[in-house]
């Protein structure tokens, strides 16, 4: 364990980005997931661009690579050019 106080304020830091990371990460997972189950295709294109946009903050947020940001939303936008 930390034994000085600036490191111990550091791990306290760190769980905290931990934690607040994978709710981000989570949620845009299931919107996703959600986006992907629906069946409507009016549906899919209207909750494209948020879901998008959810992926584009998790790149910036370093959440996740910005390739596979690029890789997640081209099989999203290839998805909505073949159902339309």
């Amino acid at each position: 364990m930390a034994n000085h106080s600036a490191t111990k304020k550091d791990v306290r830091q760190a769980a905290k980005r931990r934690d607040r990371n994978r709710y981000y990460g989570k949620t845009t997972r299931n919107a996703i997931r959600d986006l992907k189950a629906g069946t409507d295709v009016k549906a899919y294109t209207e909750g494209l661009p948020n879901v998008i946009s959810m992926i584009d903050k998790l790149a910036k947020r370093g959440i996740i690579h910005k390739n596979k940001a690029a890789n997640l939303k081209s099989k999203l936008a290839k998805k909505a050019n073949v159902t339309a």
